[in-house]
């Protein structure tokens, strides 16, 4: 049997394994996708993947990540003058 017959030309999900929907912008902290993206994705043209696949980088340069706490909230803190 080939491979050949199994291989198929679309584009890979951008995928990274961290599936959070933020609830502001309801787009996945990990891939950047909306829920009804993620959902139909496999039902998807390789030309709407593709259009996607371009927005995705925007979109993450405008998703600002909002941490509650942490090291980083800690040493920040530590820094402050005490009141």
């Amino acid at each position: 049997m080939s491979d050949d017959v199994w291989s198929r030309p679309e584009i890979e999900s951008p995928c990274v394994r961290v599936c959070v929907l933020d609830p502001a912008s309801g787009l996945c902290l990990g891939c950047h996708r909306s829920r009804d993206e993620i959902a139909g994705w496999s039902r998807m043209t390789p030309e709407h993947r593709r259009e996607v696949m371009d927005g995705l980088s925007a979109r993450a340069a405008q998703q600002t990540r909002r941490r509650r706490g942490g090291r980083a909230a800690r040493v920040t803190n530590a820094t402050k003058p005490q009141p």
